[in-house]
């Protein structure tokens, strides 16, 4: 049997990046990835007839879960909830509703259907207890992931702006901003109005070839898989660097069910995972969990043991709790002239104005405003004859030809703050096919969340007015419906082992060889940005560190 220095279980931005430290290192590795794996070249459809399909599913794929959402929906908020203007409400219930965990289980995780964003976190974000008495104080500062945050930028190749006044930087990007297209230039126009500014984008997309990967032919089809390699996904940038090093062995297909423990020495002994309906057993001497801030909860609970009988991790009873979720607003609307808003990038631009815990006057958190037709998923004809243009017959095709290409989708994302209400557990009820219990996802929008909601919706609103675009056909929100991306804060890192799972270097404070590096760690979630690049750069330190021991 092969013997590994180190035992990775998640193939996403936190396992990824983990990987390729550790193979940089000398150390051989083996990472246990549930999903399968996916070929550029061949699984994707953007240079297909069927490119306006989303992002191909495949066995395993997808995880399960079930969602706990007793939330009845007031009155008072009834203009914040999901509609279009041919189907009426997309939530007709009188209680919030659960739509999907949107995610991808497979070698690259959610990377591989992300639109590319390469954010860093706010430094005023990682402070929220100190400075305004919520969630929790990030226990590493940004000065110190600084660092960490150019050696990911250059690995996944980022394009961004030279100085956005908000992130501070040792180091310029590896690329100079993407251009931003048409639709964003009239947005302009509407930002402005409002004392505004919308900016060029940090992305992860080149914009001209590097080895191995093409440059963007900007097609509009990141979400869908990008089969050109342009795009920074995890499994073109790290697993492919790990792999090269020979010294990286990915096995698919493969869903750890127990981490097995030595509790008198408070070290993780092995792993134990169904690979082919077989049941395996591996050990390590070096566990990272990077399964996501679902999956890695669930699988610390299902670990419960004589050595840790509320769950492995758990002493501080915190695995699990601290839930937060995608907080979003989109406003889709018609302009009066062709857009051509089908091409381009997905979200080229984006706004940081009230990016700040304490911009929005009145709450505590804050957003980003950024252009949103492919995330709303307003590319093709299909789409618009479904969602956007009315009728049947003969009409309707003129209606569609006048129409296609006008539509432009402006969203906005914002803080979520940790709520008791809010957390991940096991479903005792609904089992997997290995009759183990599902993550429950339980989600609720309180009074403050709603008011970020409130103050996006009327900023989209607002901009689009200005801009010229005055005939809104569909607006979707999570006050609503829970639909969320990104998720954080189920297995948080601090200093005090009382209130926290992991310490400073995202180390177990009581199991001295596990590691958790995906964004359960998060104390907070940010105004909105893209945690993908966090997870990198916290992943990055925590084996450089782990190096340095």
């Amino acid at each position: 049997m092969k013997r590994y220095d180190a035992v990775i279980i998640g193939a996403g931005a936190g396992g990824g990046a983990s990987a390729y430290a550790l193979t940089q290192q000398g150390l051989r590795v083996l990472i246990l990835e549930a999903g399968p794996s996916y070929a550029p070249d061949k699984d994707y459809l953007a240079g297909t007839s069927r490119w306006q399909k989303p992002f191909p599913q495949k066995a395993g794929s997808q995880g399960r879960y079930t969602y706990v959402l007793d939330q009845p929906l007031s009155k008072q908020w009834a203009h914040l909830r999901s509609w279009n203007h041919m189907t009426g409400y997309l939530n007709p219930e009188a209680k919030r509703v659960a739509f999907a965990y949107h995610h991808v289980r497979g070698v690259g995780g959610s990377s591989l259907h992300f639109t590319g964003e390469a954010h860093r976190m706010n430094p005023k974000s990682m402070q929220m207890w100190s400075q305004h008495g919520v969630a929790a104080d990030w226990p590493v500062s940004y000065d110190m992931l600084e660092p960490y945050y150019v050696q990911a930028e250059n690995i996944v190749g980022v394009a961004g702006p030279e100085n956005d006044g908000i992130h501070p930087r040792s180091a310029p990007y590896p690329y100079s901003p993407h251009a931003t297209g048409y639709t964003t230039h009239l947005l302009r126009k509407g930002f402005a109005a409002k004392g505004m500014r919308l900016v060029e984008n940090p992305l992860a997309v080149l914009p001209q070839p590097r080895a191995q990967r093409l440059n963007c032919n900007y097609c509009n089809c990141c979400l869908k898989g990008c089969p050109r390699k342009d795009k920074g996904s995890i499994d073109v940038t790290y697993l492919q660097l790990a792999k090269a090093s020979g010294l990286c062995e990915i096995r698919t297909e493969c869903v750890v069910t127990r981490i097995i423990t030595d509790g008198a020495n408070d070290l993780v002994s092995g792993v134990e995972y169904y690979s082919a309906g077989k049941k395996q057993f591996i050990k390590t001497p070096l566990l990272i969990l990077a399964a996501g801030a679902v999956e890695s909860p669930r699988l610390l609970l299902m670990s419960s043991s004589a050595d840790s009988p509320n769950g492995l991790c758990n002493e501080s009873g915190q695995v699990g709790k601290n839930f937060m979720e995608t907080l979003l607003w989109t406003s889709n609307a018609l302009y009066h002239s062709d857009l051509a808003s089908y091409r381009g990038l997905p979200v080229d631009s984006i706004c940081w104005d009230y990016n700040a815990p304490d911009a929005i006057p009145g709450v505590i958190g804050g957003c980003r405003f950024s252009p949103s037709v492919a995330e709303s998923d307003l590319l093709g004809p299909v789409s618009y004859a479904t969602r956007v243009v009315k009728g049947w017959g003969h009409q309707h095709k003129q209606e569609m030809r006048r129409t296609f290409g006008r539509v432009v989708s402006l969203s906005g994302i914002c803080e979520s703050l940790p709520h008791p209400k809010s957390f991940v557990s096991l479903d005792s009820a609904v089992k997997d096919v290995f009759g183990l219990p599902v993550a429950s996802i339980h989600s609720y929008v309180d009074e403050m969340a709603t008011k970020r909601i409130a103050f996006m919706a009327k900023q989209c609103r607002d901009i689009l007015k200005a801009m010229g675009a005055t005939k809104i056909f569909e607006e979707f929100s999570s006050y609503d419906i829970f639909s969320s991306t990104h998720v954080f804060g189920t297995c948080r890192m601090g200093h005090d082992a009382r209130h926290s799972v992991v310490n400073v270097d995202c180390r177990s404070h009581r199991w001295r060889n596990l590691y958790i590096l995906d964004a359960s760690v998060f104390p907070s979630s940010g105004g909105g940005e893209s945690p993908g690049l966090t997870i990198q750069a916290l992943a990055l330190r925590a084996m450089d560190r782990f190096q340095s021991r």
